[in-house]
């Protein structure tokens, strides 16, 4: 079973869709006690990074996160859910993040030519030996929807990156802990190749 944690940010459903075209059970839920017993999670979400802590603070979420990413069990963030698994953003000054990998969000510079939000297809320079990424041909292009980016500050935590006006650190890896800011459920055959990756690794 994959809990899709509900902190009222969006984007449940097209994931919970993409998982039930796999033939992964999912439960989409804000019950502690089923996020604690699920084999893996997923943190998604659309939003404002001070919002979505909030949210996860009102429903008394950061805790539960925190014991399932102690657990070893896998876990998934996408796009504003990769931004939350951070120390801070600075599209909300102030707020922490849960603070499970170490990095900054940061605002996305622009440029000629270059539109904020960054919405479309990107190609990712993908990292080797990333669990995430097995079957993903190198270059492949995902779907982004994102105004902020990940700045990690450890390299060997990058599992891929693209480039918008400079180098976005587009998902990361470490132990039983990925995140994409890139959409995998509305990335065609290469996000569901990813989402599969993910939902059939194992503590």
């Amino acid at each position: 079973m994959i809990a899709i944690i509900d902190y009222d940010a969006g984007n449940l459903k097209s994931v919970e869709k993409a998982l039930d075209y796999l033939g992964k059970e999912t439960v989409i839920t804000r019950d502690p006690r089923k996020i604690l017993a699920a084999e893996q999670a997923i943190l998604p979400g659309v939003g404002a990074f001070g919002d979505a802590m909030g949210s996860l603070s009102r429903f008394g979420l950061v805790d539960v996160i925190h014991s399932f990413a102690d657990s070893g069990k896998p876990f998934l963030g996408i796009c504003l859910g990769l931004q939350l698994f951070f120390e801070g953003s600075e599209e909300s000054p102030g707020v922490k993040g849960l603070g499970l990998l170490p990095g900054k969000i940061k605002k996305l510079p622009g440029g000629t030519g270059l539109k904020i939000p960054h919405m479309g297809w990107n190609s990712l320079n993908i990292s080797d030996g990333k669990r995430l990424f097995q079957g993903v041909g190198q270059g492949s292009y995902v779907y982004f929807v994102h105004s902020y980016y990940l700045e990690a500050s450890d390299a060997a935590d990058v599992a891929a990156t693209t480039e918008y006006g400079t180098c976005i650190h587009a998902a990361v890896e470490r132990g039983n802990l990925f995140a994409c800011q890139f959409h995998p459920e509305k990335s065609s055959e290469i996000g569901l190749q990813i989402l599969k990756n993910f939902a059939e690794l194992t503590k």
